[in-house]
């Protein structure tokens, strides 16, 4: 369903404590993603999951991906209306995801499902 929210992630600085901290919290348990950057899937305690990742300095905020069923239409429907869209990037075996930023600045990306996506 487009517009639904699928995934969320949350920057660390730290990622060992953040996930200690959100363990305490809520319960969360994790699973490591083999990939290019340092990624922990959670649960979260039901849907929709997220991940836990190595931020860039500075970086703050929780990201939230909202479902799509045309990832580039639907990051050229945010430049219409005056939001910022990036270039769609792969995960390879699951989809594609844009980042965008509405017209106030809020970051958020768009997520498109496709088991066929392959590493670009």
């Amino acid at each position: 369903m487009a517009g639904k929210l699928v995934h969320f992630e949350i920057p660390a600085g730290d990622t060992s404590r953040a996930k200690e901290f959100y363990s305490s919290l809520f319960g969360w348990q994790y699973q490591t993603y083999e990939g290019p950057v340092e990624y922990h899937m959670t649960e979260a305690g039901g849907d929709p999951g997220g991940g836990l990742y190595q931020g860039e300095s500075g970086e703050q905020g929780v990201r939230v991906y909202f479902d799509t069923d045309d990832v580039e239409a639907g990051a050229a429907r945010v430049r219409e209306l005056g939001g910022t869209a990036e270039e769609k990037m792969s995960v390879p075996g699951m989809g594609w995801f844009v980042h965008c930023k509405d017209t106030e600045g809020n970051a958020f990306s768009l997520w498109q499902n496709d088991e066929s996506a392959s590493p670009q």
